[in-house]
């Protein structure tokens, strides 16, 4: 729905004030303004190779009207959002095994199932509390959001210090786990797991910084597949059991993990409760990723609460139904896992399932294309996961503002990226073996959901809804439960990798709170007495010293510089080297700037960053001089002349800012290659007085305006319009200026679109509702000129789209 609004007299389009004419040529004679066309120079920036690779690699930029979110139906949603944790039934059982197996060898079979079901009892409640976590956090949800809005910003680092962990070793699970489904069908690739791992992570990563994007059919598919593969596994698996056709296989003890060969007996089967507890620990693995439906309340359908309520059900019914039947066939072919992680417990049961026919074989590769599609799929998640959660960090000032920035394709590049890195050094120190990840997996997984549970529980107190006391015990016993598995894992892997956790997370914990701390104390600093500094009062004496070593390029620049600056300009050389003064002096006497003396000072101890600073505290001393210290620097192209030339510019300009009432600049001036930027003569003809310079660069964005605005009716390109002329167009708001309360009382913002600019001045306005860059616009008046500008004075104006920040909630 569009805003309409009119500059003059509150509503619709209406027509120009009689006067505008007036206005727009006032202080000019009507007859040395016959009205051509504004001619339109562009000025050609180009484009450095780097920008240039970025984009022949990535595809062009996108803007940020390309943001949008898709809404997803449930059925749409569970396909999207479920990879990560249903694709943990790849490997949930397996993780059970290989800790049981080498303790009480076939014993382990028969606390298969048992130690499933406890897995699945907590499943089950953990559900239950994530069922209130997304009727409540319907925007922005997860243990991150949950702690921060409960326990305040400081306590959810602790949340988000667990899904940081959780995404990183995420990926690295999931992609491990999906090379042992590749290697499991394709034995002899075996040797190349880690190499193939580490592609797809770097192939994933390239997809993210290329916008792959967490939507549509593309990404719920593999969803779907995988459930349909290993549910008619699990099926046909049941059924011929039921039939009596399903036994146990001997092992193939080649590379197999191996126990005990005799059957012991005893309540745990000869297992200690130390061994049943680590391998219920790991069998916690198959619940990750079960937060990724409250991460994403916002993709869903109105309303949006019930729906993801819905969808977090159906994924953990489905994932409860493939964890229980997976390992129903694990207990009744006794697959074992191996050494190496190939072939993998799933494989196994689907060629004894499914037999080694040409439909078993056939239906062997179907699962294990499925399986292993389903786990790169279930990385990528954490590709959008990870981004988005160090942004909101990164907002709250507990992480580096960089992480907020989106980057060339509108995703968060930086995030992308350190995900990438971290999750690739994870892989390379574990070799790429599953078994060692889980290690460090679960810790963050369960932590994130004890802190949602706890959560919750304060908000129930908080806010007393409607059955809150039912919904206290819900959140409060899954709250506790988590926190149990969390202590269970941290003491039965402490020493097979969870000591890393343990020791690294207060580390993280600290590290966020203390970066938060800086950035407090940074901006206090920065904001305080800003009034008084505003209204200070402007000093009498403004003294521009330019200091020079030799008299280049780079000197004579900032002697340019310095003249626009101020009447009074110094030139001063330090005496380091009385050869380099001589040669100075006498390129002076030769090539020196009129009016402007050449100053040598002394400088006995040679510490120059001490004479700079005493020779401009003299100038500045009085407290009426304001003294402006140019440091000429030159810029060199190529990583070697980088490391020849020091950078003395940078410490002294940090020197000299130290200084009351004095700055630093320093006037780059490039070398190495040519200056390929040229401006156009506008001062050749009375014409190209009223010439309009609007820059354009090599990689600007292609289409100024989406589609659906590029043609309204009745208007015209801007750069079609004629001076003096009524005219209608539709653009971009390029920029606005804002004057402060105490200026002119007018508001200007730059109009564009494909073929030009233009400048509208509403008058008498400091703000004018829905007027903001990003805004797409469509304005009718007279066509001026003011500054050498096509400009339009008080027009009438409609919003067709609103400014888009950007922003997530």
């Amino acid at each position: 729905m569009t805003d309409s609004f009119s500059a003059g007299n509150g509503g619709g389009l209406s027509q120009p004030p009689a006067n505008i004419e007036q206005q727009l040529v006032k202080g000019k004679q009507a007859s040395a303004l016959s009205g051509p066309v504004p001619v339109n120079v562009k000025i050609e920036i180009p484009e450095p190779l780097t920008y240039r690779l970025k984009k022949k690699l990535l595809g062009p930029p996108l803007v940020t009207d390309q943001l949008s979110e898709q809404k997803l139906s449930n059925f749409l949603a569970l396909g999207v959002l479920s990879p990560d944790c249903i694709s943990s039934t790849a490997y949930g059982t397996e993780e059970i095994l290989t800790q049981l197996v080498p303790a009480v060898g076939i014993a382990a079979f028969g606390l298969i199932m048992p130690i499933t079901f406890a897995v699945v009892a907590v499943l089950f409640f953990v559900t239950l509390s994530y069922r209130e976590v997304v009727m409540v956090y319907t925007k922005a949800g997860g243990s991150y959001v949950v702690a921060r809005e409960n326990f305040g910003p400081r306590f959810a680092q602790v949340a988000a210090v667990a899904l940081i962990i959780d995404y990183t070793v995420t990926v690295a699970v999931q992609t491990a786990a999906g090379t042992d489904a590749l290697t499991s069908a394709f034995s002899s690739l075996t040797p190349y797991q880690l190499p193939i791992t580490l592609a797809v992570v770097a192939i994933i990563c390239f997809g993210n910084l290329r916008g792959i994007r967490e939507a549509g059919k593309v990404f719920a598919a593999p969803t779907y597949l995988f459930i349909f593969a290993v549910g008619s596994l699990v099926l046909v698996g049941v059924i011929k059991t039921l039939l009596g056709h399903m036994s146990a296989h001997s092992i193939d003890v080649t590379g197999a993990l191996s126990g005990p060969n005799h059957v012991t007996s005893g309540i745990f089967a000869g297992a200690s409760l130390f061994i049943i507890l680590r391998a219920f620990a790991n069998g916690g693995s198959s619940l990750t990723g079960l937060e990724a439906i409250s991460n994403g309340v916002a993709n869903f359908r109105s309303p949006e609460g019930k729906n993801a309520r819905k969808t977090l059900v159906s994924m953990s019914l489905v994932l409860g139904y493939l964890v229980l039947g997976v390992s129903f066939l694990a207990w009744k072919t006794h697959a074992v896992p191996y050494v190496l992680g190939t072939p993998t417990v799933l494989s196994q049961e689907a060629r004894y399932v499914f037999g080694s026919s040409l439909f078993g074989k056939v239906c062997f590769y179907f699962i294990q294309a499925s399986t292993m599609v389903i786990l790169y799929t279930g990385a990528n998640t954490s590709f959008n996961g990870f981004p988005n959660l160090a942004s909101f960090v990164a907002k709250d000032a507990f992480l580096p503002k960089s992480l907020t920035k989106r980057g060339h394709r509108l995703v968060f590049s930086n995030g992308i990226i350190i995900l990438a890195v971290a999750a690739s050094a994870l892989l390379i120190v574990t070799r790429a073996q599953v078994d060692a990840l889980v290690a460090v997996y679960a810790i963050g997984v369960f932590t994130g959901f004890t802190i949602a549970g706890a959560g919750m529980v304060k908000h129930h107190v908080t806010y007393h809804e409607t059955g809150y006391k039912k919904k206290i015990v819900i959140n409060g016993f899954a709250a506790v439960l988590s926190f149990l598995v969390v202590i269970i894992f941290a003491v039965t892997k402490f020493t097979q990798g969870a000591w890393t956790v343990v020791v690294l997370f207060p580390v993280l914990v600290w590290f966020l709170i203390r970066l938060h701390s800086t950035y407090v104390e940074t901006q206090d600093e920065l904001e305080r007495n800003v009034q008084k500094a505003v209204e200070a009062p402007i000093l009498k004496r403004h003294v521009v010293m330019v200091l020079i070593d030799r008299f280049d390029l780079a000197a004579a620049r900032a002697l340019q510089y310095a003249r626009v600056l101020s009447m009074e300009v110094r030139a001063v050389h330090f005496l380091l080297d009385v050869r380099v003064a001589h040669e100075l002096e006498e390129s002076w006497a030769n090539l020196g700037v009129a009016g402007t003396s050449l100053e040598i000072v002394e400088c006995q101890d040679r510490r120059l960053g001490r004479a700079v600073m005493e020779h401009v505290a003299e100038a500045a001393c009085d407290g009426e001089t304001e003294v402006s210290v140019l440091l000429p620097r030159a810029v060199y192209n190529g990583l070697l002349r980088r490391i020849v030339h020091d950078r003395a510019s940078e410490r002294l300009s940090t020197m000299i800012n130290e200084i009351p009432n004095a700055s630093a600049t320093i006037i780059a001036y490039p070398l190495g290659k040519k200056k390929r930027i040229t401006f156009p003569d506008v001062g050749a003809s009375d014409t190209a007085a009223r010439e309009e310079i609007n820059p354009k660069t090599e990689g600007d964005v292609e289409g100024v305006l989406p589609s659906n605005f590029a043609s309204v009716a009745g208007s015209v390109l801007i750069g079609n319009t004629v001076w003096r002329r009524h005219a209608r167009v539709v653009g971009r708001v390029k920029s606005v200026k804002i004057q402060p309360r105490a200026g002119m009382s007018s508001l200007e913002c730059i109009l564009v679109d494909q073929s030009g600019q233009i400048l509208l001045i509403f008058q008498g306005r400091r703000a004018v509702p829905g007027i903001e860059p990003g805004a797409i616009v469509l304005v009718e008046g007279i066509i001026g000129d003011r500054s050498k500008r096509k400009a339009m004075i008080n027009p009438s104006y409609t919003i067709l789209q609103g400014a888009d920040t950007g922003e997530d909630n």
